[in-house]
């Protein structure tokens, strides 16, 4: 029964939802307060970094997607782009995990806190800006190729099944950041080398079939290559293949929370 209350308390916090949803409005907010255009700006940077790999792609280095169907840098761009919003989705919790802990000192030492929820709160504020991206993708790919069809819904299933995967490395690295400082420069390089070793500026089937074995055992490949079959190429996901990644990806979740959950009681004497 505890062991179940306990899971139940990390994997849904829905008793403190309103406590989530006020951090990740202040979360959000703080990112852009002081700014002229506000919020705006998680709408404009993305398009602005679309603009900037379309012009790159199509104007200076004119490439070729693989397979594509328009074969175009327009096509490489939209391909690069759905990539780099599951890259970035990465990027983003991953980095800010370490810190979760460490930059809320009066919260562990002073208030009776739910720190579980603190990961939750990183991971909604990055899926907001996910999403932003994931319209602007929809919207560019009607622009320039052809309207989405329904097998772009499907797509959502990769994102659900990357949640829990990203929710147990932040209890993982957020707890072990206490004790071990040097995992944030680790987590620096860790998550450059994962830029060029997913398939974000290319598809998987561009490598060699040995490659692929050793590429699958990326996470992110799944999610990459999930979202452009779905969204993209208008395909049904690989059923067997995310079920597997969802397993997991649910046991990489169940192993944090017990991390984070056997050391929390350390937190206040070294923090």
């Amino acid at each position: 029964m505890l062991k179940n209350l306990v899971i139940t308390a990390y994997a849904f916090p829905i008793r403190h939802r309103h406590l989530i949803w006020q951090l990740v409005r202040r979360e959000i907010l703080n990112r852009y307060r002081g700014s002229i255009l506000g919020l705006l700006w998680a709408v404009i940077t993305p398009i602005l970094m679309l603009l900037v790999y379309t012009s790159v792609f199509v104007g200076i280095f004119k490439l070729k997607w693989p397979a594509g169907e328009m074969g175009s840098g327009i096509e490489f761009a939209i391909q690069l782009f759905a990539g780099l919003l599951v890259f970035n989705l990465f990027a983003e919790t991953i980095t800010r995990a370490p810190t979760l802990i460490l930059e809320q000192p009066n919260l562990v030492k002073k208030v009776v806190f739910p720190l579980e929820i603190l990961p939750w709160v990183s991971m909604s504020a990055a899926l907001f800006q996910f999403a932003i991206g994931i319209i602007i993708l929809l919207a560019t790919q009607t622009i320039f190729r052809s309207l989405p069809s329904a097998h772009a819904i499907l797509g959502v299933f990769y994102i659900v099944s990357f949640i829990p995967l990203l929710i147990g490395l932040m209890y993982w690295l957020s707890a072990l950041a206490v004790f071990i400082r040097d995992i944030n420069q680790i987590i620096t390089i860790t998550v450059t080398l994962m830029l060029f070793l997913s398939p974000v500026f290319y598809p998987i089937s561009a490598l060699s079939e040995n490659l692929q074995f050793w590429m699958w055992l990326n996470p992110l490949t799944s999610v990459i290559e999930g979202l452009r079959m779905t969204d993209l190429a208008s395909q049904y996901p690989g059923w067997g293949a995310l079920s597997v990644f969802m397993t997991v990806s649910i046991g990489i979740a169940l192993s944090g929370i017990w991390f984070f959950h056997a050391t929390r009681k350390f937190f206040a004497d070294v923090v």
